[in-house]
C-alpha cells in the first residue's frame, strides 16, 4: 500500500512485485525502473530572434548519463526510505531492492529486460543515514550495492536476493482434459480430478515462457486450489486460484475466503471458478477488488477456447453425487 499510493513528481504510478519472507523479516521488492528512452533529453529552449523560431537544447551524452543514473540511485533510495519509514510496528529487519528495466535491444530490435541494480539494506543501518545530504550513487556503493558501473549501458546483474517460487504444498499434477467430451458433466466429476483440470486449463490460459501453474495438496492447506506463477517481475507476480465444484450457488462466504487468501499470500490477484454460479452478494463483495468470478458457462467457454469440450448440468450431478434437490 505505501508503494501503491507513493507517485514520482510526474505523476506516474510505480510498478512492482514484492514478497515478505517472515522467517528473516526481510521484503524483496522487484521494481521497474525507467529506460533511457523514457526520459526527456531536451536541455533547454532558446529564442532566435535572427529567425524568430525557438531551438532546442538537449543534453550531451555525459550529462544525459549522469542524470539517467542519478535518477535509478534515487528511486531505489527512495524506496527502501518509505518502506522502512512505514513500518512502525518492527515487520522488516532488511529490504532488497531489485531494479528492473524494459527496454529495446538496439543491435536486435527486441524487447529486453534486465535487473540493472540490486541491494540489501539493514534498517538499522538505513535508518542512520541522512538522505537530504547523501550522493545517490555513492550512498548506494556505501549499501553494498550491485549494479553495472554504468547503468545507462543496461548490463544485467544477478540481483541479490530473488523472489521465491518454491513451495512444498504443491504437488504433482496430471492431465484430465483428454478425457472430456460432450457427454462429460464437469458438475459430477471427482474434485480432485475437477482442481487439476482447472490448473491444466490456466496452464493453457497463461502460456508464456516461465510461467508455471501448480496445483496444491489435496488438504487444501491455506485456501489455496492452485497458482500461478509469472516471471514477468513487474506485470507478472502470483495468482491464486480456487476451485469449487459445485452444484448450488456460492455465496459471498467462498469469496470473501478468497479475498483473505490473496492477502495472505501476498498475490496480485485471485479467480475463483465454479460449475454452478455466484449470488448477487458474491458479485457485489468482489466488483471492486482484484478478484475474478468464473461461473459454469465462463468455464465451458474457457475449455472450448482451448480445444475441449464438456457440459454442466447440476440436476444430474445431484442426482449422481447424492445430494439433495
Amino acid at each position: 500500500m505505501v508503494l501503491e499510493f507513493s507517485k514520482f513528481c510526474d505523476g506516474s504510478k510505480r510498478e512492482f512485485d514484492l514478497e515478505y519472507v517472515p522467517e528473516s523479516k526481510i521484503v524483496i521488492v522487484d521494481h521497474l525502473l525507467p529506460a533511457p528512452d523514457d526520459l526527456v533529453r531536451i536541455k533547454e529552449v532558446k529564442y532566435v530572434k535572427a529567425s524568430n523560431e525557438f531551438v532546442e537544447v538537449l543534453f550531451s551524452d555525459n550529462e544525459f548519463n549522469h542524470i539517467y543514473e542519478d535518477i535509478l540511485y534515487q528511486m531505489c533510495l527512495r524506496t527502501l526510505h518509505e518502506l522502512f519509514d512505514a513500518d512502525t510496528v518492527g515487520a522488516l529487519s532488511a529490504v532488497v531492492f531489485n531494479g528492473w528495466v524494459e527496454s529495446v535491444d538496439k543491435a536486435t530490435g527486441q524487447d529486453t529486460k534486465g535487473c540493472v541494480l540490486s541491494v540489501q539494506a539493514r534498517k538499522e543501518e538505513f535508518q542512520k543515514i541522512n538522505l537530504a545530504r547523501v550522493e545517490p550513487k555513492a550512498c548506494f556503493k556505501a549499501l553494498k550495492g550491485i549494479g553495472s558501473s554504468t547503468l545507462h549501458s543496461l548490463t544485467p546483474i544477478a540481483p541479490v536476493l530473488k523472489i521465491n517460487r518454491d513451495d512444498k504444498r504443491f504437488v504433482a499434477s496430471h492431465e484430465v482434459a483428454g478425457q472430456l467430451d460432450e457427454r462429460f458433466n464437469l458438475a459430477a466429476m471427482d474434485w480432485e480430478d475437477f482442481e487439476h483440470l482447472i490448473r491444466e486449463l490456466f496452464e493453457k490460459e497463461f502460456s508464456k515462457p516461465g510461467c508455471e501453474v501448480k496445483v496444491t495438496q489435496a488438504s487444501r492447506d491455506g485456501g489455496v486450489d492452485s497458482v500461478v506463477f509469472d516471471p514477468d517481475p513487474i506485470h507478472g507476480g502470483k495468482t491464486v486460484i480456487q476451485a469449487k465444484r459445485y452444484t448450488n450457488t456460492v455465496g459471498v462466504a467462498a469469496v470473501r475466503e478468497l479475498y483473505g487468501t490473496v492477502l495472505n499470500e501476498g498475490a496480485m490477484k485471485g479467480i475463483l471458478v465454479t460449475t454452478a454460479d455466484y449470488g448477487p452478494d458474491a458479485y457485489e463483495f468482489a466488483a471492486d477488488k482484484p478478484l475474478v468470478l468464473l461461473n459454469g458457462a465462463n468455464l465451458l467457454s474457457l475449455l472450448e477456447k482451448h480445444g475441449h469440450k464438456a457440459k454442466i448440468d447440476l440436476q444430474e450431478a445431484k442426482r449422481i453425487l447424492g445430494e439433495k434437490p
